[in-house]
Formats: C-alpha cells, sequence, structure tokens
C-alpha cells in the first residue's frame, strides 16, 4: 500500500523567504534520508496557504518520525501564521 501526504498551513508574507528556504532544506534532506522526493506549493487565490505533497510513501510510520523530526529541527513552527500549524492529511491508493 502507498501512501500520499498533504501537509498544509498558512505562512505570513514577510516570512515566506525564510519559511521557503527551511521546507527546501527539510525536503532536501528528507528526500536524502528517505528517498520521497516533496514538492511545495501554494494556493492560487491564498499566496499565504501553502501545501507540501510526498507521494508513493512505502512506510508511513518512518516517513511520519523523519518528516517531524526535520519540521522541528529547521524551525517550521516559528515561520508560521499567528494561530497557524502544520495540518496533515493521508491518503492510501486503492
Amino acid at each position: 500500500m502507498s501512501l500520499s501526504y498533504y501537509v498544509y498551513y498558512r505562512v505570513p508574507p514577510d516570512n515566506a523567504a525564510r519559511a521557503r528556504a527551511a521546507v527546501g532544506a527539510l525536503q532536501r534532506e528528507l528526500s536524502a534520508t528517505t528517498g520521497i522526493d516533496g514538492r511545495l506549493l501554494r494556493r492560487r487565490d491564498d499566496e499565504t496557504t501553502w501545501m507540501e505533497i510526498y507521494e508513493s510513501v512505502p512506510d508511513g510510520a518512518t516517513f511520519e518520525a523523519k518528516l517531524a523530526e526535520l519540521a522541528e529541527r529547521h524551525g517550521i513552527a516559528a515561520l508560521l501564521a499567528h494561530g497557524s500549524s502544520r495540518k496533515q492529511e493521508v491518503f492510501r491508493s486503492f
């Protein structure tokens, strides 16, 4: 069974450059350690809403632990909009 992760959150404009660099570093390190490449998108009608997408994840528990560790290490939470948090949705293939 393959899993797909969708992680979304809000980033204020004044933190956008730092957040983009932090998420980029997170995704590079995640790819190097898990082999899972991520994508970073933002909403078309609200550029403060961002989404990370990770697809074809074979081991959810290991991936989730590494993703949480890297988000903490790269200080992602401190760059989010006040009152915002990283929300994670997980989908599985049929």
